[in-house]
């Protein structure tokens, strides 16, 4: 028979057609993720709601209000435009917890009717007033635009800078659909990025929110000069509460051993690059909630003490650590007080929940 020419010789492989990943919102952790993305040779757009940002970082290629002195590739794709999000595989969204719903409900409007989007919260947060966490305010814009969406989160101990100078760093990304949950997993970890997989929602999202809070109390105590023996006994104190809430609300106790519940809380409350933590070092020190958010400063416990302590509060859960914060946040209480007054409560058994 014929044989064609150079039949011995291997045939020619394409390179794979790199995939395609959205990130909604242009600051640190989601300039940091689009970034990460791009280097690992995904092709990332990266969305603004600011037009004149978005030409900002297309022309100076650095996003300095948010992650300064880190070069972003030529290759990161930065749009102003949902529309440019059509036809990426998964849709990240990165923006603070009380825009969520707004953001979400254009991009549901902006993608095409025929399309089941693939949503992935990167955001540590519940709505003070709804108390919704960032999945059901998903699926409730899903309703109201009449279309369906699949929904996933991604949290753990990540601080965007590091991960931007490709430190490794390990996530959890939790979906209902456990092969989709899979599936975005493996499209979404890199050589230093590892991320595992999770069906627990609840947990994954719940444990991203609390921690925050429990951040702000340790560093009060860091700024009141308590020692390393008060830290721990708050980590170890701010998880048996985190608990109770996520256990309440149907997240599964295994996930607040992982990395978006001890992980992040760790990270969190003793990272110096923690902003809630940092708040809580100038709240020590005599500043204000106002005065200490003046600058650039954005730390999600503030808003998240509240809903956190409503949401305890309706499952009837008692989290004394969340109640004091808010205290000394939202009502002008001493730092040292609540601190006090934490180690006077009543004595009970460690294990009871």
């Amino acid at each position: 028979m014929d044989v064609p020419p150079h039949a011995d010789r291997p045939p020619i492989r394409q390179p794979p057609t790199p995939q395609r990943i959205g990130v909604v919102g242009t600051g640190s952790f989601g300039t940091a993720l689009a970034l990460h993305w791009t280097q690992a040779d995904r092709d990332v757009v990266l969305w603004s709601r600011r037009p004149a940002f978005a030409e900002t970082l297309r022309t100076a290629r650095v996003n300095e209000a948010y992650l300064p002195g880190v070069a972003l590739p030529e290759a990161l794709r930065i749009t102003d435009d949902l529309r440019d999000l059509r036809d990426c595989e998964a849709i990240v969204v990165a923006v603070p917890s009380h825009g969520f719903r707004e953001v979400v409900r254009q991009l549901l409007s902006a993608l095409p009717p025929n399309r089941v989007p693939v949503v992935v919260s990167a955001t540590k947060g519940i709505e003070t007033e709804s108390l919704a966490r960032m999945s059901q305010v998903t699926f409730e814009e899903a309703i109201a635009t009449d279309r369906n969406v699949h929904f996933a989160v991604l949290a753990g101990p990540s601080f965007a800078s590091e991960l931007a100078q490709g430190v490794p760093t390990a996530a959890v990304l939790a979906c209902g659909d456990g092969d989709l949950a899979q599936r975005l997993r493996d499209l979404l970890a890199t050589k230093v990025f590892r991320i595992y997989s999770s069906t627990d929602v609840v947990g994954v999202e719940l444990g991203g929110t609390t921690k925050n809070v429990i951040a702000i109390a340790a560093g009060v105590l860091t700024g009141l000069g308590l020692g390393q023996n008060t830290q721990a006994a708050l980590i170890t104190r701010g998880l048996h509460e985190v608990t109770r809430l996520c256990l309440a609300c149907g997240g599964q106790p295994r996930t607040l051993a992982g990395l978006a519940g001890l992980g992040d809380l760790v990270l969190t409350c003793t990272g110096g690059l923690s902003r809630n933590r940092q708040l809580g070092l100038a709240l020590a020190r005599g500043r204000t909630v106002e005065d200490a958010l003046a600058g650039s400063m954005v730390a999600e416990g503030v808003r998240n003490s509240l809903a956190v302590a409503r949401l305890a509060a309706r499952q009837r859960v008692e989290m004394p650590i969340t109640e004091q914060m808010v205290q000394v946040l939202h009502h002008g209480k001493s730092p040292r007080l609540a601190v006090e007054e934490l180690m006077m409560r009543a004595p009970k058994e460690e294990a009871e929940l």
